[in-house]
């Protein structure tokens, strides 16, 4: 059996290791654009940041690979699939065969098209890693750095950077940070906390032209920098298997196998659509847990397993400078809120389950809630005031607990 994934992340990682927890023998090939091992992405921030180094970014061991049987091409992009042919068509023109093909090619940084910056100089995106090293030769104590975009990708990058530059300035269209996150009261809770660290922002507003070292806002402001960072959001990578015929919405459509409807094509990863049980609606969930989640999937039905994927929602943890975010499923029905100067708490309850959470620096047994969240969990299992002050075990009924410990062994 011939295996090819297209990627080389999150998402192709676990593949590889779903397939071999079937067949240990099928060949694997893995064509990648870039031309580094398998990283772990959110780590670049903290590289720049100093936090870690290159050596320890890796996704996993220098021998995986090797280990695995797996043959890496490195720095090829793929231009097509010939899914009548079951080829794979590379930019370099090589031809790669396939019985089971995986595409995870995640996303790409949508730049918007503003006038101007094509002559802004020093101007980077921050979703890979060679986008964190261009950047970190750029970095000098004396620059100030225009961010425009105040989601997941932009912060890291400015907490990443805030300590080796002169200053960063976060602008957003957004009335808020992080607003496919958090509620307006968390935003503010971390606003907070990052305008303590130095960081200004300017939100509500967006750059509608650009010079080489400006910005001009469309309520009129100038804004100075000798950097910029483009990190308004991503596009899915779907154009592969769209041009090959197969079915894409807003992302790449698969059943809960990870099948798409090219005959033995899946995809996994940021690039294609999951059922989320928390909304109940098909979207693209661009998470880690869930990349990693339909990556094995995806590799042991390519093997000839059974595999489903079927309870994906979506839930975020991220910090910034020692402050820890937690997040999970939909923020609607009745709310549990705890406001206070050191922490920021919110549980949402509605149709007798847990249906989502915000906590700011209380994230401690954060899973116990998620997990309500995923598997739904019937508020009549749990003491719901005791789940609301402190989550633990004991919140749950005793035939709960019983259930829950006979998981685990």
């Amino acid at each position: 059996m011939k295996y090819v994934i297209i990627g080389n992340s999150t998402a192709a990682t676990y593949a590889i290791e779903g397939i071999r927890s079937r067949d240990a023998k099928g060949k694997i090939t893995v064509i990648s654009d870039e031309r580094h091992a398998a990283y772990g992405r959110p780590l670049i921030s903290y590289y720049l940041y100093g936090r870690t180094d290159l050596a320890h970014i890796a996704y996993r061991s220098p021998e995986f690979y090797e280990k695995n049987g797996v043959e890496v091409l490195l720095g090829e992009r793929a231009e097509k699939i010939d899914a009548e042919n079951k080829k794979v068509l590379l930019a370099s023109g090589k031809k790669v065969p396939y019985d089971r093909l995986l595409v995870a090619t995640g996303s790409r940084p949508f730049v918007p098209p503003v006038e101007g910056l094509d002559s802004v100089k020093e101007f980077f995106n921050f979703m890979t890693l060679d986008d964190a090293l261009a950047l970190e030769k750029a970095l000098s104590p004396e620059k100030d750095v225009l961010i425009v975009g105040a989601g997941l990708i932009g912060l890291k990058c400015m907490e990443g950077i805030a300590d080796r530059v002169k200053s960063v300035t976060v602008i957003d269209l957004a009335d808020r940070i992080l607003p496919s996150i958090l509620d307006e009261g968390g935003a503010a809770f971390v606003q907070r906390k990052l305008e303590e660290r130095g960081i200004r922002f300017i939100l509500g507003d967006s750059a509608a032209k650009f010079e080489e070292n400006a910005a001009y806002t469309k309520s009129g402001k100038k804004i100075p920098f000798d950097l910029l960072v483009i990190a308004v959001g991503v596009r899915p990578n779907t154009e592969l298997v769209k041009e090959a015929g197969g079915e894409v919405a807003r992302g790449i459509v698969t059943d809960d196998g990870q099948r798409t409807s090219l005959k033995d094509v899946y995809a996994a990863g940021d690039n294609c659509e999951s059922f989320d049980i928390a909304s109940g609606t098909r979207r693209i969930l661009a998470l880690l847990p869930n990349a990693a989640l339909q990556g094995e999937c995806a590799g042991v039905n390519m093997a000839g397993g059974d595999a489903h994927f079927t309870n994906a929602v979506p839930m975020n943890a991220i910090g910034f400078f020692g402050s820890h975010i937690a997040t999970a499923g939909v923020y609607e029905g009745e709310c549990y809120e705890e406001a206070a100067h050191d922490h920021y708490k919110k549980l949402f309850f509605r149709d007798n389950v847990l249906k989502g959470y915000i906590l700011i620096d209380c994230i401690e047994r954060a899973g116990i809630y998620t997990s309500l969240v995923r598997n739904r969990t019937p508020l009549s299992d749990v003491d719901v005031g005791l789940l609301e002050k402190s989550p633990a075990l004991m919140a749950f009924s005793e035939a709960a607990r019983r259930d829950k410990l006979a998981r685990r062994q």
